[in-house]
Order: C-alpha cells, then sequence, then structure tokens
C-alpha cells in the first residue's frame, strides 16, 4: 500500500533518492522515510506529507461548509511549507538538518529530505511505554548499507537524556538569542533524534518572531488567536498541542521566548512520567488548559512532585534546582537557554566530557592533547550508544589532524573493545577512516604523526581483525600492514610482521600466498636487522603450520623426533610448492650464524619437515642443517636440537625410502654384480642378473654353446665345460696353504746343465684328493681329464701370478724336477703352448705355493737324474700317471738338446714327426707308446 503511495508522490526527490516501502517513524503530519542518495549512496531521511490526512476518517462533516474546509486545508499545507522552509534559513548543529528543498507532489502533498534520522522523540517515548508494559521490544527497523534490515535499538538513560536536553538548550539559545525566534510548538513531535544520537529541533510550523525581538527576519508571528482555538476538522496533529504550551500563549496571551523553556520543563517531565506524556491532559480545549492552571493543586510544582508517579522518582537536582525554574508562572523568573546549559543538572563528567567533545574542534592542541590523554579511563562509564553514535564519529572527524592520529586511534580502538556493536562501527566508520589518513593520503616526504598513528593500528590489529569482515579486511586494512612493511623504520616492520597470527584467519589462501606473503618475503631478503630477520623466520613458522599459542610446549630444543605432547592442530597455510621452491630457498641465503637466527630457522625446518616430501629433505634440507648445525657459535644445547632434527628427519627419510623399495623389489630381488661363494661351490667371481643360480642358467648357457643335453654337465661335478664325456667327480672345500723357499735355496730344473748339486729329498706336489660320493659344483672352474691315459689341461681363467707344478704328460718327457743348485728362469716356450689346468688349494700335510688364481707350483728341491732323459723313463711315467690320477698338472721339460727347443723326440727306432702343439701333440706322443 505504502509503496503504491510513494509512487504518487513523483517528484525530483524521488528520482534522486531510492525510499524504502515502508515508513521508519512519524513526526506529526509527516511520515519519515529512510533514504539514500542513487548517485552517492549517502543516507537521509524523507518527510513525506499527505493532504489525504487531513480528511476525517469518518468522512462526513454535517453541514460543514466545504469552501471553509478547503481553506483551513489549505492553511495547514501553507503552515506546513513554512515549516520546511525554516529550516532551510536556520542552521546549527542543534536544528534538523535539511537536504533537499521541500517540493510538491502530483496529489498536492508535500516532500523535502533531511539528514538521516532514527524516530522522533515522541515516537521514542510511544515504544518505551509499551516496552514498560510489557508488549516487546523495538518495532522501529533500519535498512543497512548491504540491504539488510534490523531491529533498531533505542535508548534513552541519564547520560541520553542530559546529553540531548543540553543539545535542545543549545538550539533555543540559537533560537532565542541569535534568530530572535520562539519555537511556540516545542514538543516530543518536534524533538528529532538523528543517526549519531544527537537531539534536534524541528516542527517550526508556528515558529515566528517574539515580542521585542530586534532581529531581522522574514518570517512573520503566529496569531494566537488563531492557533489556540482549535479546528476540530482537522487532525490535532497539524495543531497547536496546548499540553505543552506555556501559560504565557494561553492566559496571557503574550508571545515570548520564555514560552519555550516553559514547555522544554514540560518536555522533561514527560520523560520521567509514566506514561511517557506531559502532565497537563487538556484535550486541546483552552477552557479545560485554563480550569487546570485555576487550581495550584492541578498545576505540576515541586510540592506535588510535579505530577509524577512516586514510581518513577525524578534526579534530585533535576526536580530541586532546574524544574522549578523552568515550570514557573512567571516568565522572568524562568531561566534562559544559556542559563539552562550551565544548571547543576549537568555537572558529571561524562555530560562534561560530551560537552568538551563538542567544542574540540575549537580547542588548542594541548588541550586536545591533555583531553585524548584522560579519556580512555572514562569510556567504561559511557553508554554503548553513546559511545557509538556521538563519542566515536567526533573523535574520527579528528583524525585530519595528523599530530593527534595516535591519541585519537587509541581512543578508537579502546572504545571498539567496550561495544557490543563494535563490529558495525568499525566496519561503517571507522575502517574508511583508516583507508583515508593512510592510503588515499599517501606522501613521499617521512611523517612522524602518521606513523605513530600507523603503529597503534598495528598494535591493535586484533581487534580490528575481530570486527572486521574478511573482505573489508582484505579492502582496507592488509594495504595497511604491506604500507607498514614497506617502510625503513624497523619498528613499524617489525609490529606488522608480529600482526600475523591475527591476519591469517580471516584471509584467504590466495590473498595469503598472492599478496601477503611477497610482501614478507621481501623484507625477510633485503633486510641487515637481526631482529627482523628473527620476526621473519618466526613468520614463516606461522605460514608452515606452526603455532605459537599457549598450549605449545615446544622450547626449541626437542627437536622433531621428540614427540612430547599432542600435534597442534593447525595446517599449514601455505602449500608444498611455495614452501618449497620459495621459503627453502630463502633459508639457504641466510648467511648470519647468530644462534638466535640458527633457533628460528630451525623452527622453520621443523615445519618444513612435516610439509616437504622426502626427497626434497634429502637432497635440499639436510644439507642446510648440517651446514646450520656446524655453526660456531652455537653451544652444545643448540647443536643437540639440530642433531635431534637431523636425525628425525633422516629417519622418516630412511622409513619411508625403505617402504618404496619393499614395495618395488618384491621380497628378495636384486640386480647387480657381487662375489660370493654358496655351499659346495668354489669360490670365485658371481655375476648375477637378478633370478639367482637356482634358475640353472649356467647349465642352460653350456647345453646352447656345446649342443649336448644339460643333464651331463650337471652330473659333472668340476664343471669343466669342455669336458662332458668323463665319469662325476665329488668335490671338496680346498685350503690353502702356503710355502715360503728358504733364503739361499734357488730352484732349478733337471734339464739344466749346470753344476749338479747334492740331492735333496723331493716335496711332492700339491695334490687334490678327490672324494667319490660328492659332486664338485664350480661356476667358473674348468674340469682336468679323468683318463688315466690321456691327461688334458685347459688354461685357467685365473690370475697368472703363480703355476702349479706339471708333470711329464707322455714317455718322452720326464717331471718338472727343481733343485738348489743351478737356477734359471727360461721357461720353454713349448711349454706355454700346453693349456695348463689350475691347481686345487693343497692337501693339508703338503708344502706349496697357492698363487692368486688357486694355482700353485712346487719349489722344493728335486733330485738330478743321474742317467739320460730315457733311462728312467719307466719309474718317471709311473710317477706320472700316479700325479694325474691325483689331479696335479705335469709340465714336460725341454729336449736336452738346446737346439731342440719346441720338438718332442721320439725314441729310438720311430721316425720323427712334425712337432706339434696342444691337444694334437700330446695325443699323438701318448698315442706312440701304447
Amino acid at each position: 500500500m505504502f509503496s503504491k503511495a510513494l509512487s504518487s508522490f513523483s517528484s525530483p526527490i524521488t528520482s534522486n533518492y531510492t525510499l524504502s516501502a515502508q515508513p521508519s517513524s512519524t513526526a506529526g503530519p509527516w511520515k519519515i522515510f529512510d533514504a539514500r542518495h542513487k548517485k552517492t549512496s549517502k543516507a537521509c531521511s524523507v518527510f513525506v506529507f499527505d493532504q489525504k490526512s487531513l480528511v476525517p476518517q469518518g468522512g462526513s462533516l454535517g453541514r460543514t461548509n466545504a469552501s471553509s474546509l478547503k481553506r483551513a486545508h489549505e492553511e495547514v499545507v501553507e503552515r506546513l511549507r513554512k515549516e520546511a522552509s525554516s529550516l532551510a534559513r536556520l542552521r546549527h548543529p542543534s536544528i534538523l538538518e535539511l537536504q533537499e528543498p521541500v517540493e510538491e507532489t502530483r496529489n498536492g502533498g508535500l516532500m523535502f529530505a533531511t539528514e538521516a534520522v532514527t524516530a522522533s522523540l515522541a515516537s521514542l517515548l510511544r515504544e518505551k511505554d509499551g516496552q514498560e508494559r510489557g508488549n516487546g521490544g523495538s518495532r522501529y527497523v533500519v535498512e543497512e548499507a548491504d540491504g539488510t534490515r534490523k531491529r533498531r535499538e533505542l535508548e534513552i538513560d541519564e547520560l541520553e537524556i542530559q546529553k540531548g536536553l543540553l543539545q535542545l538548550g543549545k538550539g533555543l539559545e540559537f533560537l532565542h538569542e541569535s534568530a530572535g525566534l520562539v519555537h511556540g510548538n516545542l514538543t516530543p513531535e518536534a524533538i528529532m533524534i538523528n543517526a549519531k544520537g544527537d537531539w534536534k529541533i524541528s516542527g517550526l510550523a508556528f515558529c515566528g518572531p517574539y515580542e521585542g525581538s530586534t532581529t531581522a527576519t522574514s518570517m512573520t508571528a503566529i496569531s494566537l488567536s488563531e492557533v489556540l482555538n482549535h479546528d476540530p476538522r482537522l487532525p490535532r496533529t497539524v495543531q497547536l498541542d496546548l499540553d505543552y504550551t506555556s501559560p504565557d500563549f494561553v492566559l496571557d496571551n503574550s508571545l515570548t521566548s520564555a514560552a519555550d523553556m516553559f514547555s522544554l520543563g514540560l518536555l522533561i517531565l514527560a520523560l520521567y512520567n509514566s506514561p511517557h506524556t506531559s502532565p497537563l491532559s487538556t484535550g486541546g480545549s483552552p477552557s479545560s488548559y485554563k480550569r487546570i492552571f485555576a487550581s495550584s493543586s492541578s498545576v505540576p510544582t515541586q510540592s506535588n512532585n510535579f505530577l509524577v508517579p512516586s514510581s518513577h522518582p525524578l534526579p534530585p537536582k533535576l526536580s530541586s534546582e532546574l524544574l522549578p525554574r523552568l515550570i514557573t508562572r512567571r516568565p522572568a523568573q524562568r531561566l534562559s537557554a544559556r542559563e539552562f546549559q550551565e544548571a547543576s543538572f549537568f555537572s558529571n563528567i561524562l555530560v562534561s566530557t560530551l560537552r568538551f567533545l563538542d567544542a574540540l574542534p575549537a580547542k588548542t592542541a594541548q588541550e586536545k592533547s591533555a583531553f585524548l590523554k584522560g579519556l580512555p579511563k572514562i569510556i567504561p562509564q559511557f553508554p554503548k550508544s553513546v559511545l557509538e553514535k556521538k563519542v566515536l564519529p567526533a573523535l574520527l572527524e579528528e583524525l585530519k589532524d595528523r599530530e593527534l592520529l595516535a591519541p585519537v586511534l587509541s581512543n578508537v580502538f579502546a572504545m571498539i573493545k567496550v561495544m557490543p556493536t563494535g563490529k558495525r562501527a568499525f566496519e561503517t566508520l571507522v575502517c574508511p577512516k583508516l583507508r583515508e589518513v593512510f592510503l588515499t593520503q599517501r606522501s613521499a616526504e617521512r611523517d612522524l604523526g602518521k606513523e605513530a598513528g600507523l603503529m597503534v593500528v598495528l598494535e591493535n590489529m586484533s581487534v580490528a581483525a575481530e570486527n572486521c569482515s574478511g573482505k573489508e579486511f582484505r579492502d582496507d586494512l592488509l594495504p595497511i600492514i604491506l604500507l607498514a612493511l614497506e617502510s625503513p623504520t624497523h619498528g613499524l616492520v617489525d609490529a606488522a610482521l608480529g600482526t600475523l597470527e591475527h591476519v591469517l584467519p580471516v584471509l584467504d589462501f590466495t590473498t595469503i600466498k598472492g599478496e601477503l606473503f611477497p610482501g614478507i618475503a621481501g623484507v625477510f631478503a633485503r633486510t641487515s636487522s637481526l631482529a627482523i630477520k628473527i620476526r621473519g623466520l618466526d613468520a614463516f613458522y606461522t605460514l608452515c603450520g606452526g603455532t605459537t599459542g599457549p598450549s605449545e610446549r615446544d622450547d626449541d630444543l626437542n627437536g622433531i623426533g621428540v614427540a612430547d605432547h599432542k600435534p597442534s592442530s593447525a595446517s599449514a597455510i601455505l602449500d608444498k610448492f611455495t614452501v618449497q621452491e620459495k621459503i627453502v630457498p630463502l633459508l639457504k641465503g641466510i648467511k648470519t650464524k647468530e644462534p638466535g637466527v640458527m633457533m628460528a630457522a630451525l623452527r622453520v625446518f621443523k615445519q618444513v619437515g612435516q610439509v616437504c616430501d622426502t626427497d626434497f629433505l634429502a637432497m635440499d634440507v639436510l644439507p642446510v642443517l648440517w651446514s646450520m648445525s656446524l655453526g660456531p657459535l652455537l653451544n652444545l644445547q643448540q647443536f643437540q636440537a639440530f642433531m635431534s632434527l637431523i636425525k628425525g628427519m633422516g629417519g622418516r627419510i630412511e622409513r619411508e625410502q625403505t617402504r618404496k623399495l619393499g614395495e618395488m623389489g618384491g621380497g628378495g630381488a636384486s640386480n647387480g654384480v657381487g662375489v660370493g661363494a654358496g655351499k659346495g661351490k668354489n669360490v670365485g667371481l658371481a655375476v648375477g642378473n637378478g633370478l639367482g643360480d637356482e634358475m640353472g642358467e649356467e647349465a642352460d648357457f653350456e647345453t646352447l654353446v656345446s649342443g649336448r643335453k644339460a643333464a651331463a654337465t650337471a652330473t659333472n661335478g668340476d664343471g669343466d665345460l669342455m669336458n662332458d664325456f668323463g665319469a662325476p667327480r665329488p668335490a671338496v672345500r680346498m685350503q690353502q696353504q702356503s710355502y715360503t723357499p728358504a733364503a739361499n735355496e734357488t730352484p732349478t730344473f733337471s734339464w739344466q746343465t749346470s753344476t749338479p748339486a747334492p740331492m735333496a729329498q723331493p716335496i711332492r706336489p700339491l695334490q687334490r684328493q678327490v672324494p667319490q660320493q660328492q659332486p664338485q659344483q664350480s661356476m667358473n672352474g674348468l674340469r682336468a681329464p679323468l683318463s688315466p691315459g690321456i691327461g688334458r689341461t685347459v688354461t685357467p681363467d685365473q690370475s697368472l701370478s703363480g703355476f702349479a707344478p706339471l708333470m711329464p704328460a707322455s714317455q718322452f718327457s720326464q717331471p718338472l724336477q727343481p733343485s738348489r743348485a743351478g737356477s734359471t728362469n727360461s721357461v720353454s716356450m713349448a711349454t706355454s703352448a700346453i693349456p695348463l689346468r689350475p691347481a686345487t688349494n693343497g692337501i693339508p700335510g703338503t708344502n706349496g705355493v697357492a698363487g692368486a688364481g688357486g694355482s700353485s707350483i712346487d719349489w722344493s728341491a728335486a733330485p738330478k737324474p743321474a742317467g739320460g732323459a730315457w733311462s728312467q723313463q719307466s719309474a718317471q711315467q709311473q710317477q706320472t700317471m700316479r700325479s694325474s690320477a691325483n689331479g696335479t698338472f705335469g709340465l714336460p721339460p725341454p729336449p736336452t738338446s738346446p737346439n731342440a727347443i719346441g720338438v718332442m723326440r721320439p725314441p729310438p727306432g720311430q721316425q720323427q714327426k712334425p712337432a706339434g702343439g696342444g691337444l694334437d701333440s700330446l695325443s699323438r706322443l701318448a698315442s706312440a707308446w701304447m
């Protein structure tokens, strides 16, 4: 319904302002709508008068003359137009401020815009009556800047009343002394309470110059004869309210300025009365008014407690000093508006503070400083509504003075702490001012006053974070923190870094990573102050998930491996990539070795160890920790703290790597080259590919290259790849014994022509005992021939540093017989062509020299043969066969003739055949004697 009514009130105001759908309050015939300018978004109130409200609800006035009624309506409209026009002429802090002049609507109504008001005093008193009767809370609803509607909480306590009355006194002083006017109708309907809680005078429809006024004015005086006679055809809200009218008007027919002071006294009584109305009840009749004043008992006086019920006692100073000098029959006995403000009723510290605050712009710098220094002591005594609506806005206006920034902001944050509505006040009032002071008005020159104010803001950042939303904080306060980080003053930088624990819960991850962290990293990288370095490391510690709350018992000395308390629930603020790529390189770049910096870095590394991967810890973090742990300035306890963290990280890396390898290897697989010997195998070089010897790769390879069955090789105990037709031979574990020749002993051979030496007992060459039932398995060994008639050898794949003693393989050669006398180092080239078989380790009880490859040579003395090479053939042949059967090697000696080197001579009576080497030569020699 109201929206349709507003659409009919088409005017420039409706085109420039957005009005609420419902009126927030009423003031006489005016409906008050909350409004906001469409371009500037400035809040205001729009007063709307609908001419239809003048028509009686009954709809019939009997024989009433229509023309006279129309004339009465026109007079009312003209009077209301005068009310709005008077606001435009009268400019005072205690007079309602007009923003848009009065306009006519299409249906004949009126409309004008003023500063934002909350309600009229009459509406507030009616609401208070309803609360006292138990009808609930406030019925007034306001629309916030974000479009939400909230219930308006209004209070009328002692301080509010004192403050409001003082403001009314100032307004009346201005009207009486400066404007030369009398209000004429000072009632609760004419008092407006604005958004700041100030009481403003309005309702100037009956305002005009009083008798004896010398001030020039364009306003005309009212006609008492006309305004005192009520017209029953018109609503009482557009006529003079006799319940608050002075007897000067009704009884004396005198238009004096003192009449307003009598009306002010009746208004004060309405504030304390129950119900909150005037003690005079005339019903709008002048005759009733005269009857009341005809009897002293019906007139409010001090003797009858000014007709206020005893259940609502009046303040002592008010009832004894102030009211008797206001509600008095004689105008000359009344207080003037100036004297009213000086009454003892207003003499208390809170009222005096408010009065000083009103005059603060005119005070000197010393007076302002002293006032701001003492204000925090009495802030808790103020009503919270007064702090928000009166004190806080007044202080914020003083932020334009750079010298007062620090003390003003200290008081502002002190008020925000104690105000229940601190969040709303901080977002709507304080944040815009802070942005304007520190960000909009930036200068290149250093401003000490601004730095002092900035320090106060940083010290109270916890209060700001609690009373500010994330968006407001990011837009208004985070730039202030970044500004402090860029400051050359170390104190500001330190304070800015100290706000981190309060800032992080308010900001989102993107803002922290993209805006806050780069600022902190830049400060840490460029600062030369150890205190800032440590503070920056503390910031990194917090960003990596560290907590500094009272529950933390970490003393920086227990390391990561000691869990002396439950882990904190805080998680890393930054992601793993930022920690690894940004924070750790900054830690690597630390050049100082101061213990304070080192221990602060240790705390950061502890958090890094909980965030980063083990590979990164092993390659990038542990080397840095080792370097820091060896700092020359660390004491034992600090060094142990580093070692504890290093061990903890190392243990974590070991466990993680072990787990990975266990999951990948499948339990026991290997891939590499190793040296080992198993049971029943000769010691040798083992090359594996991760599958093991049990797969039979050697047998498969032998079958592949030889084309024979793998079973023959598998049953051949000595593992000779060249002999697959011999009988299996058992293998035994060999032991090596070394033989050391005497110092004067020189080995000689039987074919040498040197001087014969005395015969010595020959030492039996090393022989290998072959058990019959134990097969031998060798990875790289070669088998010797097992046939007694053929002695075939294969050159071993071993070191040539030592050779086993070789025996003659045919009847045309004799065994190697070294002797003590006469030695030679030459070896027949023919013998080198005969492949050698590696000798096994010596049998216990024998003497021999073991080579690196398992071969041995008998260096003991041998008897020199008495006869020729062929005379002892039979005995030597038997020895050769016996040695060959026992597994020893034989080396045939060279022929007796020096010119026949490399040629094997046949016995007498046989034709000489070409000498051969290797197996063919040996076979021909052997078959010749068979």
